[in-house]
């Protein structure tokens, strides 16, 4: 009979989260294994870690959360206080991200600080006294995935060592056959092949 009620607290335990399995446990513990979180442990298979923090908890005043809810420790995020806040973040950031050009990994890369972020949201009407500090707004922003990275202007290219004696041979040779009714002159202008958009020049920005 036991085998069989083992397996029904096994079961029991499964269905329950948090403190309040905490809490279950420590219950079978004392009644079923003489307080000791060892012997729960070799029956069970519970860790006697979970069992004692679960006797801990049944001695003190604070009730369990509702069964079912997972249990939240500390403060709520600001983001999750005031959702949003969120929305507005992201309409502020987005104009200004990039995707890694590479496309190693799906974060975003934003030319805009987090300063520049709350001022921004300053503007849209919230008041300085209830938005988060800089500091904070900079976590958020991680947690959305962006990560502030100046945007840097492509650099054109240098001039090769050969450049200029290539153009006073382009200008020797037009000096010695401008008159020349047989030689025809062709002036062509080639351009190097660039992307466009976000993988441009290794996802620099081209302006």
């Amino acid at each position: 009979m036991d085998g069989v009620a083992d397996v029904l607290l096994l079961e029991a335990a499964v269905e329950l989260k948090g403190r309040r399995r905490r809490m279950f446990l420590a219950k079978v513990c004392n009644t079923l294994c003489d307080g000791s979180a060892r012997k729960t442990e070799e029956r069970f298979g519970w860790g006697r870690e979970t069992v004692s923090k679960g006797q801990a908890e049944l001695q003190s005043k604070d009730p369990p959360s509702p069964s079912g809810e997972p249990e939240r420790r500390g403060r709520p995020r600001s983001e999750d206080k005031n959702p949003q806040l969120k929305i507005d973040i992201q309409l502020i950031v987005e104009p200004h991200t990039h995707s890694d050009p590479e496309l190693k990994t799906s974060r975003k890369y934003t030319n805009f600080s987090a300063a520049e972020v709350r001022e921004a949201l300053i503007d849209k009407g919230y008041a300085h006294d209830s938005l988060p500090s800089e500091r904070t707004i900079r976590d958020i922003l991680n947690r959305m995935n962006y990560r502030l990275k100046r945007i840097q202007k492509g650099k054109p290219l240098k001039k090769t060592e050969h450049t200029d004696a290539i153009f006073d041979n382009v200008h020797a040779a037009r000096e010695k056959y401008r008159d020349d009714p047989e030689t025809v002159e062709i002036s062509v202008d080639t351009k190097t092949k660039v992307s466009l958009g976000e993988y441009s020049l290794g996802g620099k920005n081209t302006d």
